[in-house]
């Protein structure tokens, strides 16, 4: 039976890497733990559930994950967030697939976010696919500093696996506000490196769109209060990437994120 190294990236994931570490147990043959140089007592837990615990200086999300994946011992890769854990039937289509030796060069999976408390099923949010089991020799990160994807090889064969990837993400509207302000500027950035531009119409259209796709043809309403919340936060976060674009563009330095 094929081998399965576990990665993770962290920085300061105390609240989370536990239940993170815990939900791989049986499945996993290492966990592996790229840190951040946390200040918080992420190192004591990971070193307290004995895992293989490496401190990198982060790179950019797509470059740290890349890392990440050399240090496995294994060619067949799990790679979650800290804040991510899996589900029960989720681990077990992992066990099936496992004990068939991977037939498929990569898989993806359902993930469904857990929001100030409640379960999210619609909107932007869900099914929210992500290929996070693969063969690190067909398929690799890309070098993107924010919201990376996987790329793979020619040839590559592709399954889905049943059940959800959990996410924790914020445990209040502030945890948000403070994210969409952080990745705004990361992709803002990003968008300006790559020569792509904003101006007014970017800055009123396509938050409005972003609102009436989450809230409306993606059935966001259906999560009630926190559908309204979560795809008003996209539409802010949205306006924000382009403003600072917008800013960039202008000569206006963006204020750099923790």
């Amino acid at each position: 039976m094929e081998k399965l190294s576990v990665v993770i990236i962290t920085f300061n994931e105390q609240k989370n890497i536990g239940r993170c570490i815990d939900s791989v147990k049986g499945v996993a043959d290492e966990v592996v733990v790229v840190d951040s140089l946390s200040t918080d007592k992420t190192k004591a837990i990971c070193l307290e559930k004995n895992v293989r615990f490496i401190e990198h200086a982060f790179e950019g999300y797509g470059r740290q994950k890349n890392f990440a994946l050399q240090q496995a011992s294994y060619d067949h890769i799990l790679s979650l967030d800290a804040d991510e854990a899996l589900s029960e039937v989720l681990k077990q289509s992992i066990e099936r697939v496992k004990k068939d030796d991977f037939p498929h060069s990569g898989y993806t999976m359902n993930r469904c976010t857990n929001y100030c408390g409640q379960w999210i099923y619609h909107g932007d949010w869900y099914p929210d696919r992500k290929m996070r089991l693969f063969d690190r020799r067909r398929i690799r990160w890309s070098l993107d500093d924010v919201h990376e994807s996987t790329m793979a090889e020619e040839g590559a064969s592709f399954g889905h696996l049943s059940g959800d990837l959990l996410h924790y993400s914020y445990n209040s509207l502030e945890e948000h506000i403070s994210q969409n302000n952080k990745y705004s500027s990361i992709s803002a950035e990003l968008y300006y490196r790559k020569g792509k531009r904003s101006g007014w119409f970017r800055m009123l259209v396509n938050p409005a769109w972003a609102f009436v796709h989450s809230y409306l043809i993606r059935l966001g309403f259906l999560d009630g209060f926190s559908g309204y919340v979560i795809a008003k936060n996209i539409a802010h976060g949205t306006f924000m990437k382009y403003y600072k674009l917008y800013a960039l563009q202008k000569g206006i330095p963006v204020k750099p994120v923790a």
